[in-house]
């Protein structure tokens, strides 16, 4: 057995415990789901029997929670196309703006961490480029868990930011923009043929957060599919070899996701429709002055409490989105 084979066989042993831990845990989270329901039947025959007030408030409450549990649960099972329950690569790149546009994106970064932890995702992070002030010029993100990409495919598309710049000494209002890009993490045994002579290696030194050198020699890894201008970049291991590897699976995973848009657009133009969302048109845009909101303009669903949203709370933005697709 080559060290490559051994890397697969340990990285399909991963990917197949990852699938039965995330059935587990639907499995779980039913019974736990109909156990709450049987309390709630016993404490509904208590109320009609005693009428007590307190008893009927708690009910309520309770039902409430219920309703609201029972429905995101009801999202997981829904989501069942061929790469929903796969790890997320997530890219966040800033638009024109400079330092401006490069602090917005370390406040997606932080938002879609701090979304991910609650949901239990791990989350690492495979390439990371600071910004020359502050922010970050560019990063991405493999989000590890059940359903991760199923969540966050809701995303993809560019986020807008409007807010008093406090980089701006004159205190005026500024407008900002990221790009979003999600791609399931794939297995090996989806076929997406790269050949050597189309594609171009460049190593560089590795650099975290803040700009700390990970180590001292140059192992982080950008490939670029010159046909079709792809670039993907890597520097999570200290190895760049390992580093090339993975960069080569994230190159794979792009260029599925770039044949999978391809022909939706093909269908989308035979049906009539209006075309995938691009740079110049905002999936969600994010208020902070004159007034404080976030807006889903495909969905129309708006939330008011703009710092909650910032500390990842952005279920009923994704929740929303797919429910109108899966109609």
């Amino acid at each position: 057995m080559t060290a490559g084979d051994f890397w697969d066989d340990q990285n399909n042993a991963q990917t197949v415990i990852t699938e039965v831990n995330g059935l587990k845990s639907v499995v779980n989270e039913f019974n736990e789901l109909n156990e709450t329901f049987e309390n709630l039947e016993v404490s509904y025959e208590l109320v009609k029997e005693e009428e007590d007030e307190d008893l009927r408030a708690e009910l309520e409450h309770e039902l409430k929670e219920l309703s609201k549990q029972l429905s995101e649960f009801e999202l997981t099972l829904l989501l069942s196309e061929p790469h929903d329950k796969n790890n997320a690569l997530l890219e966040l790149h800033p638009g024109a703006g400079g330092t401006e546009s490069q602090d917005w994106a370390s406040m997606l970064l932080r938002m879609y961490t701090r979304w991910s932890e609650d949901k239990g995702f791990k989350v690492e992070t495979v390439d990371y480029l600071p910004g020359d002030e502050a922010g970050v010029k560019s990063v991405t993100l493999n989000i590890k868990g059940h359903n991760a990409y199923g969540y966050l495919k809701a995303e993809k598309g560019v986020h807008r930011l409007v807010r008093i710049s406090p980089f701006d000494s004159s205190g005026r209002r500024h407008t900002s923009f990221v790009s979003c890009e999600v791609m399931p993490e794939l297995s090996d045994d989806i076929e997406i043929e790269i050949k050597p002579d189309e594609i171009k290696v460049d190593t560089y030194r590795a650099s975290g957060a803040g700009g700390q050198h990970v180590n001292t020699t140059d192992s982080a890894v950008r490939i670029t599919h010159v046909p079709t201008n792809t670039v993907v970049s890597c520097q999570t291991e200290r190895s760049q070899i390992k580093n090339r590897e993975r960069a080569m699976k994230m190159l794979k995973a792009k260029l599925y996701q770039k044949r999978i848009e391809e022909q939706q657009a093909e269908l989308n133009e035979i049906r009539g429709e209006q075309k995938e969302i691009g740079w110049g048109s905002q999936i969600r845009s994010y208020v902070f002055h004159p007034y404080s909101m976030a807006k889903d303009h495909r969905t129309n669903v708006e939330i008011g409490n703009i710092q909650a949203v910032m500390d990842g709370e952005i279920n009923p933005f994704i929740d929303a989105y797919l429910r109108s697709k899966i109609k």
